[in-house]
């Protein structure tokens, strides 16, 4: 399995949208990802034909569409610090730009494993998904629709049959609490699924809740993470 075009293809390359020329040359955080979310949803990348199936909300996860996975260890670990510490979190200015952990901080997401032993990057895509479908505004219809495009986004079959399987199953916060084998990871899902949503219903709200106590993170380091994820989405909007 590829998980380098897996990924650039779940948070958008930009390349073959066909209008997203300017935004496929602008990359920010040396992730090799556009620094913008080119006309369309599958310019988007997968998890944008998920987000934007909300009719009337603005598509989100942008501040995965700009730093990638890249910016979810920097800003967990730099939350983690913060929390360790009892510093202030979510006062950067650019936090999509922050440094890449140390290797050794287990924070490293692009050489770790899960509790299973497969790439880590794998359960921070499923915990996006997840997030971003827990309020089941997805009908039988719009999965089809999904289907479709994912089947035009020029996957290898390993690559779609893993993300049909993702797209298909409940955003059960247990299971994606069950893929960390450590109080880091933990902190990285929980902050990857902050970053797919703007938690701005009662659904999204109550499912990172119920993600934090799977993961039975302390209160104080769920604050410091959610004040990183709100940075993130500011640095975006701005």
């Amino acid at each position: 399995m590829d998980i380098n075009k897996l990924l650039e293809g779940f948070l958008g390359s930009g390349s073959g949208s066909g209008s997203g020329g300017q935004d496929a040359a602008r990359t920010t955080g040396g992730s090799g990802l556009p620094g913008g979310l080119a006309g369309g949803a599958a310019a988007g990348g997968a998890i944008a034909l998920l987000l934007g199936t909300k009719t009337g909300r603005k598509l989100g996860g942008k501040a995965l569409k700009y730093g990638g996975m890249a910016a979810v260890g920097g800003l967990a670990y730099k939350a983690y610090r913060d929390w360790q510490e009892n510093k202030s979190s979510g006062q950067e200015e650019r936090p999509l730009n922050l440094p890449k952990p140390p290797a050794d901080s287990g924070f490293d997401v692009e050489h770790d494993a899960d509790k299973d032993g497969r790439d880590f990057r794998l359960a921070l895509m499923r915990a996006m998904i997840a997030a971003a479908n827990c309020d089941d505004h997805i009908d039988k219809a719009e999965h089809g629709r999904i289907r479709e495009q994912i089947e035009k986004m020029g996957f290898g079959a390993e690559e779609k049959a893993l993300l049909f399987d993702y797209f298909a199953q409940p955003s059960d916060p247990a299971a994606v609490a069950g893929l960390a084998r450590s109080r880091e990871q933990g902190a990285e899902l929980y902050l990857a699924s902050a970053l797919a949503v703007d938690p701005d219903t009662p659904q999204e709200k109550a499912y990172l809740e119920r993600l934090s106590g799977h993961l039975d993170l302390p209160e104080g380091l769920r604050g410091h993470l959610d004040l990183e994820a709100e940075a993130a989405r500011r640095q975006v909007e701005g």
